[in-house]
């Protein structure tokens, strides 16, 4: 019986020790993986982005100055800019609970791919690119003022969603014009560490619909990939490992109180048994 129970409980061990011990190759970034290409510390990676066409739903921030007082107060007036020519929240990272300054700013592109400015009205802007809407606006103006007049057309905002293994998960908007997906994770709190780094799943936005793409964060490869910059709309799902499923322990120690746990209960069971 004794001898039984040693064998039940070295095979616990095992199975413990092997099962939910997370290592550290699973949880490390921007590995060089056998069997890819490597890339080595201080080379240089070069990149040919390519330009972003807008979609529907896209938020266009349209600012427009001119020498012509009347133009200025309107457009200032439109974009909730005020006479100093400044809005009232400064740039960088926003989360879902921290609002949206291009939501209420800023020109939404509706179901049709219009957005409607001042004077101007209605323009069709899916599928353009920032530069060829700014050239859209200026040729629209230039037919009610003769006043010099520049424009400058930005995407309001990268806007991305992050669920699943992350450790603050949501919605967020960043007021830059170009996000890796590094920044990205880390803006969302960085994974856990029962995340799948390895089958991340991006789903991504395209001018007919949605398709999802898996990405191994822990292939420095990636930085050479379509996905290494995030795209406004993007999703980004963390699925979790194994160990979360089995119930395991994340690290050594916490692999080691587990087993004592299980040991104790069979040593209470064993107990049991002797005195029956």
């Amino acid at each position: 019986m004794k001898t039984e129970f040693l064998r039940v409980a070295y095979v616990l061990l095992c199975v413990t020790a092997f099962s939910s011990c997370i290592s550290n190759k699973k949880i490390i970034y921007l590995q060089n993986l056998a069997g890819k290409t490597e890339i080595k510390e201080e080379t240089l990676v070069t990149y040919d982005l390519p330009v972003y066409r807008i979609q529907r739903d896209d938020i266009i921030d349209v600012q427009v100055r001119s020498t012509n007082i009347e133009v200025n107060e309107i457009f200032n007036l439109a974009s909730g800019m005020g006479a100093g020519g400044q809005m009232g929240m400064g740039g960088g990272f926003m989360g879902g609970g921290g609002g949206d300054i291009y939501y209420m700013t800023g020109y939404t592109v509706d179901k049709t791919g219009m957005i409607e400015l001042p004077f101007v009205g209605k323009l069709s802007v899916e599928g353009l690119n920032t530069d060829e809407i700014k050239e859209l606006v200026e040729k629209n103006l230039m037919q009610y003022f003769q006043d010099e007049i520049f424009v400058r057309v930005k995407l309001g905002g990268i806007r991305y969603a992050a669920f699943g293994e992350f450790k603050m998960g949501g919605k967020f908007v960043v007021l830059q014009n170009r996000l890796t997906i590094f920044e990205a994770i880390a803006n969302a709190g960085d994974l856990t560490i029962l995340a799948k780094r390895d089958e991340l799943l991006v789903l991504r936005q395209y001018p007919e619909g949605t398709k999802l793409h898996r990405v191994n964060l822990k292939d420095r490869n990636i930085i050479n990939s379509p996905f290494y910059f995030i795209q406004p709309n993007d999703q980004l799902y963390a699925e979790p490992i194994k160990a979360r499923e089995i119930g395991g322990g994340e690290t050594g120690v916490q692999t080691f109180q587990l087993f004592m746990t299980l040991l104790s209960a069979g040593l209470f069971i064993y107990a049991i048994f002797l005195n029956d």
